[in-house]
This record gives C-alpha cells, sequence and structure tokens, in this order.
C-alpha cells in the first residue's frame, strides 16, 4: 500500500469534512504521514504494515535527523523490544530484538558486529550467511527511513531472523535536491555530509548520492575511529511494467577498541582502556563495496516476479588477542521470488509468495604475530580458508475474508554450511551443514478501518556463527576439528498477541488531536540457547530457555504542535535448562546448574520517551525536544554473580529548519545535547566476562554529556 493509500484510507469521510481551513490541511498531512499504513519491504508481502499480523515499527528520517547519525542506536532508541545499545559512540552499537543478538558482546564475539538479527540495507542483507552483522555499510545520514520487524521471521528470512531491521536510503523527491551539511560534536566528533538526488522520469524513478566523513577522537583511551562512506543508486522504470535498481556503495572504517573495565576501575577511571587492549591498540580496520541490483516485473495484473543480485567484496584487517588477522571475504548472493493476488470473490482474496535465497560468503585468513609496534609482523602464524553457504526456499499464503480476517500460512527451509580449510594444519579441516524448516501461521481481525488484532505462531532458527563454530581450545591441545561438534542449531518457537489502532479527533475548528499505539505480547521457548565462555573465546549450548515480555509504543499529536512517542518493554528471560560442568576445571564429575537463572545481557525492562514541540508559524522553523531513555539492570553472567546498573539518561534538542532562506535554498541547524545530566552509566558489557584478580571486566562505560551543533544549506528539499 502506498503511503498516499494509506492515508485516504484511514481519515475516513468524518475527518474529510472537518479539512476547510488551509492550516488544518498541513496539519492533517502531517498526521497522516505518521499514522498511516506503509508498505514495508522486508515482509516479502504486499500488506500494509497495519493488517500484516506482526509487531512491525517504521522510523522516518525526521525523527533521527537531528542525532549525529554515526551508529543506528540514535533511531532505534524509542523502538519498543528493542535493546540497542552504543558500546562507545561509535557505529559499534549492540542490538537485541526480544533477546534474539543478545549473546553478541565479549572478546571475540560483538566488536563491530552483532547476530541474531537479520540487518537489510536497501533490500539487501548486510547480514552475513553465518548470521553475523557488521555495521560498516549503515550510516543515518544516508537514510531515509528504517522498518523494524520485532517479530520472530525466520521463516520469512532464515537463519538469524530473530528481528529484521531494514534501512532504506532511496529518497521520494519530486524534484532535483542538494544538501551540504557539517557537524561538529563532543570529544572531537566531526562530520561532513554530501547529499544530491535528481527524478528520473515520471514513475517515481530517482538518482541520488551520499557521502559521510566522520572522525571521532573518542571520549576513552583507545576508542577513536574514522569512517568515509559512499552511497549511490539509481531507480528508474523501464517500461510500464518493470522497475529496475542498481545501488552501489564503499566504506572504509577504522575504530579502535577500549575493552571491558572491572567495576573498580569503572569507579577510578571511566576514560581508560583495558590495559590489555590499550597495549595491543586493538583495532579493526574494514574496507568494503557493494554492488547490487534488483528488478521488478508486473506480469500482468494480478501476478508479479522480483529477482535481486549483489556482489560484497570485503578486505578486514584486525589486530585481536595478541594477533594481527588479514581477511579477504567475498559475500555474494541473490534472491527471487512469485507474488500473485487473485481476487476470487468479492469478500475472498488471495495472495501468493514463494521464492528462494542464496547467500555465500568465502575468504582467506591470514594470522601474524604482533610487531612491536602492534602492527603485522612477517611470522604467520595460521593460514585458513573458511566460507558460509545458506540455501532457503520458502512460501507464503494470504487469504483476507470480508476485507476483515486475515490468515498467512508460511513456510520455510533452510540448509546453512560452514567449510574450514587450514592450509598448515589440514588434518583440522571441516564442513558442516546445519538445516531447518521453519513454519509461521498468522491472523488479523480488522476490526475498524484504524483498529487491527493480530495473532501469530512461528519457528525461528540460528545457527552458530562462524566464530562461535570454533572448538574449545581451554588447553591449547585441540587440533581435532575446526568445527565445534557440540554445537547445533539455535531452535525457537514464538508464539505472540497484538493490537494496533489509531485515534483522530477533528473538533470542528480544523484542529486534529491523534493518538496511536501498537502493543504485543509473546512468548519464546528456545532449544539449544547458545552462550558465550571464557568472554566468548568458545561457545557452547545452554539446553533451554524462555523469554516471556509485553511491549507497548504510544504516539499522540496534541493540539498545539506538540508530539509524544512513548515506548515500554517489560520482559522476563531464563535459562529453563542449563546444566555445565566445564567451569570446574580440575574438579572431577563437578557440576553447575543454572537452570532458572537469567539469561545474560537483557533486562525486565526498558523504555524511551520523547516530547516534541514544533509550532508551524515558530519564527526560523523553531522545534524544540526533550527525550528520556531508561535500561533496567541485567546480569553479564550465567552464573547471575555479576550486575550491570539500571540507567535513566535525558536528553534535549532545539531545531531551527528555516535559518536563512535565499530562494530555494535553506540554512538549516541543530543542536544537541546527550546524557544531558551527566550520568555516570554502563553502556554495555562482556557477557560471561574473564575474571582477573577477583574482578569481572564486564564493563562498558557509557558516554557523558555530549554536545553536537550541525548546520547545512539545502536547495529543493
Amino acid at each position: 500500500m502506498s503511503l498516499a493509500a494509506g492515508a485516504l484510507g484511514l481519515l475516513g469521510p468524518n475527518l474529510a469534512q472537518a479539512q476547510t481551513k488551509a492550516d488544518s490541511s498541513a496539519r492533517r498531512d502531517s498526521i497522516a504521514r505518521t499514522l498511516a499504513p506503509f508498505a514495508v519491504r522486508a515482509t516479502r508481502s504486499t500488506q500494509s504494515s497495519f493488517t500484516s499480523p506482526l509487531a512491525i515499527t517504521h522510523i522516518d528520517k525526521s525523527q533521527f535527523s537531528a542525532k549525529s547519525g554515526f551508529g543506528l542506536n540514535d533511531a532505534l532508541g524509542n523502538v519498543p523490544g528493542v535493546l540497542v545499545q552504543s558500546r562507545y559512540g561509535t557505529s559499534d552499537v549492540r542490538i537485541a530484538i526480544r533477546g534474539f543478538g543478545a549473546r553478541g558482546a565479549g572478546d571475540r564475539s560483538n566488536a563491530g558486529t552483532s547476530r541474531g538479527v537479520r540487518v537489510l540495507l536497501d533490500g539487501m542483507p548486510e547480514t552475513e550467511p553465518d548470521g553475523r552483522t557488521a555495521f560498516d555499510n549503515i550510516d543515518l545520514a544516508s537514510a531515509e527511513g528504517i522498518d523494524v520487524i520485532r517479530s520472530n521471521a525466520s521463516a520469512l528470512w532464515g537463519n538469524a531472523a530473530g528481528g529484521v531491521i531494514s534501512v532504506s536510503t532511496v529518497p521520494v523527491i519530486d524534484r532535483p535536491f542538494s544538501t551540504l551539511q557539517y557537524q561538529s560534536g563532543s570529544y572531537g566528533l566531526q562530520r561532513y555530509i554530501a547529499q544530491t538526488g535528481t527524478p528520473i522520469g515520471t514513475k517515481g524513478g530517482v538518482a541520488y548520492a551520499t557521502f559521510v566523513n566522520t572522525n571521532f577522537d573518542g571520549w576513552r583511551v583507545n576508542s577513536d575511529a574514522r569512517r568515509v562512506l559512499l552511497n549511490t543508486g539509481i531507480v528508474a522504470p523501464v517500461g510500464d511494467k518493470t522497475q529496475m535498481r542498481i545501488h552501489l556503495l564503499g566504506a572504509n572504517n577504522l575504530f579502535h577498541i577500549p575493552g571491558p573495565l572491572s567495576a573498580d576501575e569503572v569507579a577510578a577511571n571511566p576514560r581508560q582502556a583495558n590495559a590489555t587492549y590499550n597495549t595491543r591498540d586493538e583495532r579493526r580496520y574494514n574496507r568494503l563495496a557493494r554492488l547490487g541490483a534488483s528488478v521488478e516485473h508486473a506480469i500482468d495484473d494480478k501476478s508479479s516476479v522480483s529477482v535481486v543480485a549483489y556482489i560484497n567484496p570485503k578486505y578486514l584487517q584486525r589486530s585481536e588477542r595478541g594477533t594481527f588477522r588479514d581477511f579477504t571475504r567475498y559475500h555474494a548472493g541473490a534472491n527471487a521470488a512469485y507474488n500473485r493476488q487473485d481476487v476470487v470473490s468479492p469478500t475472498f482474496t488471495n495472495r501468493f509468495t514463494a521464492g528462494l535465497d542464496q547467500a555465500y560468503q568465502d575468504g582467506a585468513i591470514l594470522f601474524y604475530s604482533l610487531s612491536a609496534t602492534n602492527g603485522r609482523s612477517t611470522t604467520v602464524r595460521d593460514n585458513k580458508k573458511e566460507g558460509a553457504y545458506n540455501n532457503g526456499v520458502f512460501i507464503e499464503d494470504e487469504l483476507t475474508l470480508n476485507d476483515k480476517l486475515g490468515i498467512t500460512l508460511g513456510l520455510r527451509g533452510d540448509a546453512i554450511s560452514y567449510y574450514y580449510k587450514n592450509y598448515l594444519n589440514p588434518k583440522t579441516d571441516a564442513s558442516r551443514t546445519f538445516s531447518q524448516v521453519t513454519p509461521k501461521v498468522g491472523a488479523s481481525w480488522r476490526v475498524s478501518k484504524t483498529h487491527t488484532l493480530y495473532a501469530n505462531v512461528g519457528g525461528g532458527v540460528e545457527a552458530p556463527a562462524g566464530n562461535e563454530t570454533d572448538p574449545a581450545s581451554t588447553f591449547g591441545t585441540d587440533t581435532v576439528t575446526a568445527l565445534n561438534p557440540l554445537l547445533e542449531p539455535i531452535r525457537s518457537y514464538t508464539y505472540e498477541v497484538g493490537t494496533k489502532q489509531i485515534f483522530m479527533v477533528g473538533d470542528g475548528s480544523g484542529v486534529v488531536s491523534s493518538v496511536s499505539y501498537d502493543a504485543a505480547a509473546y512468548l519464546t521457548n528456545v532449544r539449544n540457547e547458545i552462550v558465550p565462555y571464557r568472554g566468548g573465546r568458545f561457545y557452547f549450548m545452554a539446553g533451554r530457555a524462555r523469554r516471556t515480555g509485553a511491549e507497548i509504543a504510544v504516539t499522540a499529536l496534541a493540539k498545539g504542535d506538540l508530539r509524544f512517542e512513548n515506548s515500554l518493554t517489560l520482559s522476563r528471560n531464563t535459562y529453563t535448562e542449563y546444566v555445565v560442568d566445564s567451569v570446574h576445571y580440575g574438579k572431577a564429575g563437578a557440576k553447575a546448574d543454572y537452570s532458572g537463572n537469567r539469561i545474560v545481557g537483557i533486562p525486565d525492562w526498558f523504555y524511551g520517551s520523547n516530547a516534541t514541540w514544533a509550532p508551524s508559524k515558530a519564527p526560523l522553523g523553531l522545534a524544540a525536544q526533550f527525550g528520556v531513555q531508561g535500561t533496567g539492570g541485567y546480569w553479564a553472567d550465567d552464573a547471575n554473580a555479576v550486575r550491570v546498573t539500571e540507567s535513566h539518561i535525558l536528553s534535549a534538542s532545539l531545531r531551527a529548519d528555516r535559518l536563512v532562506q535565499v530562494g530555494d535554498a535553506t540554512v538549516k541547524g541543530f543542536l544537541t545535547v546527550e546524557n544531558l545530566a551527566d550520568r555516570r552509566f554502563i553502556g554495555s558489557a562482556f557477557l560471561n566476562p574473564d575474571i582477573v584478580n577477583g574482578k569481572a571486566l564486564a564493563f562498558e562505560p557509557g558516554m557523558p554529556r555530549t554536545i553536537m551543533l550541525s548546520f547545512s544549506v539545502t536547495r529543493g528539499r
């Protein structure tokens, strides 16, 4: 459903009668843009977000335009069910959706990557075949909007789809535009942004480009970063029935890793780096590009086909855990889908989708000793090749009765294969395939044009990521295989109910107030829950786990140009079966039973709240926003002995959308203050951390008060 069509469907005749004044017209357009259903490409369906039996949140560019935009935390902080934590102020963030992805923190498991959550950029996967996602290619300066599927989406996307984050960089414009922007912030943050775009033809085509150069000195020692990113694309109609998209991007991303501290070190000096990390100058330097293309073709008025293909070469260098590593990787893939919609009768519509996904990544890895200057020495310690292949086939059928009841049936089969070859120690060569069939059943009931109830039951699958398949080298003598034989796919079932509703009220004068809400409750049972052990040096299965939760988002647009956005997530996450004996080295038969303990890395509650005042007739186009985000305490270890305390962080911003206007050129600006009260808090934590001298090295201090000032000149937008 298009945005305009969704808006008309929601407004209805009563509200249309209230549209009698010019001022109320602008007001109504704003509400329509905010609350209307929207088409979500990540659902692989033609259904609108409002009638889909999934929990879906849309974030518009305007909601994060007054942020630095370096990391996804600037956009996702107010999405219910989504825990997003900036580890030290750069693009390196930890993301968990309803507990999926929570283990992505540790010595090797989450330096610049996440897992368990599938991330798409312009419809193409940033998530690698093994389920890991790096954020090198994602900068909010190039993002036009973000769709978040909070429901388990494995039946749609397969491996590592506990939730889906879909970022679009394609601008919706009706005339050429260009923007130059400069941002300056605390601790040496400097960002230079240039954007341009122009329509192509008369059917929604567009050509666009974004260039971003970011430099950051860092707050903590050894936390500096720099990134250069170029993102370009063309969306163009080819005839009356075909649309083609071509996307080309490249990124050069260097970031240093300050590492975890003990609680005593945080109290004494939160700006310090972990001594070992600082001595080794631990860092990642990623250079990568991607060329992708897609074609959507309408076969007739009932059916269509789409094809996507991409290639993503990468050259990655890392100084980690006492070694210097060179990675040369090639990530390539394609997907194809067939869609058909039949109006069987005036009261019965059927939509059918079938398709396949394929993704492959391969490449060489060279391990060197560190030189005296923490660079690459001439001593090769390891020389190996590792590859992953993900092959999936899916079908989905949607039945709609009387434009009220919708029933969705889906099924997907996946096979995820790993290949390892060691050129120095061939006897460890190994390959392994994880396979899974994932079902999905959903139903929605459209109570009215502005109220939907839904429920779904869906399976989930997540193969252990590549680095998680490493066998435990507890004594440094393991040479049997390169793949941990104890690991199995993480399998889950999620049961969910929810409701979405919009209230819009006209008072006769043309002024409109409105409230929308999105509420959901879920229960997820997980088998083969995987946990990091010894700071993420290796992984094993922890038996079973259960995650239950309730979440709600409420948006209110009030008279006087006030907007309130609120979200709250409550959850309880426990290991139901978890017995391990490897914590007791040298104690034959000794075991630790963690059954009933809380799952690491997931707080029982978190929330976000923003209040925005944007009067339509304010001088200089002024708008002000005040926000607060809170995160409950959570455990950093399976024994539930290391606790991360709760936090409540304030922010404020002042935006001017018309500082100066000459012709079609406009000077804009904003001032944003994060952590307004300058509170000390823990931004993220290493899970199952190392214990050194009796102290857990678990804590990554959050950023103190930071200030950002931005100015931009825009033409045509």
